[in-house]
């Protein structure tokens, strides 16, 4: 790709942690073409992310839920696109995703084959697997040459987000948070059970935590309020904060914790990304394809012969690949974090 492309839009994913990992891809475009403007067609709930990475220029909402269609609102805002950009990059691989660039009439339009995009893109590329085994892989390829692509030889920068330490001082007095060190916990996974550590374990863990002396913050949205009533139930100094700020006063209250015991999930990756020490705790799905971009974090994942399923809901219906888990073992490996020891994979 030549750098005469100076103004550049980003059709961004629907997922918390994909629109996170999407900052790799940024960066990456920022790096190849000095001085563009980069812009991303993002749902309205990312514009608290997408305002933290210095990279983003503007955001442009797309007023369409996960899964609708919204033919009126794609060809709304490809009006109001013609004529601005140079190049279009599409992350999602779906049809319905290349449609605002391809409407706006975008002279470059980059994406994957997927749903018979031929059409809609300018320059299809064929996924290579093997190659792009991660998702921030896939992403970053799009914003470099085809045979940098299929060599995958290109560099990778992790995400980074901005912190607001203003907003943060706010947060600990309004929330009545204490001086005590904070591990943060996130129980929560939007994809489904088959990813979600049991709260009973999350709640053993958090008990041992406090009696440590730590101070627990459970972080999640609305629906992860009931999740977090049962891991705080009888303890002091826990907190649970779900439900009860908005996205990017997760951000800077992950930032002030020590570490965080996490699921594979969408706040994973925003801890990860603001530096955080991680313990990732993998079931159904492969910290192989979508781990935390960090070096500072520690994998919990047994392997076992049924996993990776990628299921919701586990097949087998024992979702052993969690329960064997044990909270000892999480709890041992936070301590080793605490006194220096650096991560590791954790299989018990």
């Amino acid at each position: 790709m030549a750098d005469t492309a100076k103004r550049l839009l980003v059709v961004g994913p629907s997922w918390v942690g994909d629109m996170v990992m999407a900052q790799s891809l940024f960066i990456e475009l920022k790096a190849r073409h000095p001085g563009a403007t980069l812009s991303v067609v993002a749902p309205g709930w990312s514009q608290p992310i997408l305002a933290r990475m210095p990279q983003v220029d503007e955001v442009l909402p797309l007023g369409v839920g996960h899964g609708e269609f919204g033919l009126k609102s794609r060809r709304e805002l490809a009006a109001r696109l013609k004529g601005r950009f140079d190049m279009a990059i599409v992350l999602p691989r779906s049809w319905k995703a290349a449609l605002v660039p391809f409407l706006a009439r975008i002279p470059t339009r980059v994406g994957f084959l997927g749903e018979y995009r031929y059409g809609l893109l300018t320059e299809a590329r064929k996924l290579d697997k093997r190659v792009l085994d991660q998702t921030v892989k896939r992403f970053v390829s799009l914003g470099v040459s085809r045979d940098e692509a299929r060599r995958g030889d290109f560099p990778i920068t992790p995400p980074r987000l901005s912190v607001d330490h203003d907003n943060l001082v706010n947060l600990r007095l309004k929330l009545a948070l204490s001086s005590r060190p904070a591990i943060g916990m996130m129980p929560g996974a939007e994809y489904g059970p088959a990813k979600q550590w049991p709260p009973e374990y999350f709640h053993g863990l958090a008990k041992r935590l406090v009696e440590e002396g730590f101070e627990v913050r459970i972080f999640g949205g609305p629906k992860d309020h009931a999740v977090g009533e049962v891991i705080s139930a009888g303890l002091g100094h826990v907190h649970n904060l779900c439900g009860q700020t908005a996205l990017a006063d997760a951000v800077d209250l992950l930032a002030d914790c020590r570490q965080v015991v996490t699921n594979d999930s969408g706040l994973m990756h925003v801890a990860a990304a603001v530096g955080v020490s991680i313990h990732a705790i993998y079931g159904s799905s492969s910290p192989r394809y979508t781990p935390p971009l960090t070096d500072s974090a520690t994998v919990h994942y047994l392997g076992l012969s049924c996993s990776p399923c990628f299921k919701r809901v586990c097949p087998l219906g024992h979702t052993n690949c969690l329960n064997q888990l044990t909270e000892a073992s999480v709890f041992e490996a936070v301590g080793a974090v605490q006194s220096g020891t650096p991560g590791v994979i954790v299989s018990g």
